[in-house]
């Protein structure tokens, strides 16, 4: 850890507050990418219930695969930024975990589109509920957890550096309180 605070010391607070909110706005929209995904996706499943069976080629299905090709290609490049950055660096200096898990899951979502298509191409059937449909779903919650995790350990380190000021409101600070000292949703057994 002593490597890790001298190399934090050569960059200027000015420099990595820069390069933290450059960060921030890619992740914001990433995020937005994968929003248009959902409803993309949302939209090729209400297609798919008037009619039998698309193909690759229908408009829907051009937008949900354009963009799950786009999101692991969007944050690799968010992962070669943030090279720039030593303090997101993850376990064994390598890339942070919650960057890896995001580029794992959409990277999964990739890959069931190759899926997706073999497998209407065998069994016809066009159903919401297909496996090769799992795995867009689950590959979309594990890159958007991964991803929230990686946001907030920015947003986390723009606090340290003074860049942004925490949210104010005494509610929210109560039940912050509260939960830190077990009491929050805690029952007492009787």
């Amino acid at each position: 850890m002593k490597n890790l605070v001298q190399v934090q010391s050569l960059i200027p607070r000015e420099i990595e507050i820069q390069r933290l909110k450059k960060l921030y706005v890619e992740i914001v929209l990433m995020f937005s990418l994968t929003l248009a995904a959902v409803v993309a996706y949302y939209l090729d499943t209400s297609l798919n219930q008037t009619t039998i069976r698309d193909s690759a080629f229908t408009p829907a299905n051009w937008l949900v695969y354009s963009i799950f090709v786009v999101l692991p290609l969007g944050w690799g490049f968010i992962a070669i930024y943030s090279k720039r950055v030593p303090i997101l660096k993850g376990p064994s200096n390598s890339i942070n975990t919650g960057l890896k898990v995001t580029i794992i899951g959409f990277i999964a979502a990739m890959f069931a589109i190759a899926l997706n298509e073999l497998w209407h191409l065998w069994f016809v059937e066009e159903i919401t509920a297909v496996p090769p449909h799992w795995i867009f779903n689950m590959g979309i919650f594990v890159g958007l957890i991964g991803s929230l995790a990686y946001l907030v350990r920015i947003y986390g380190r723009l606090i340290e550096l003074g860049a942004e000021t925490p949210v104010e409101n005494p509610y929210v600070a109560e039940k912050y309180k509260l939960a830190l000292e077990g009491k929050l949703y805690s029952r007492a057994i009787p």
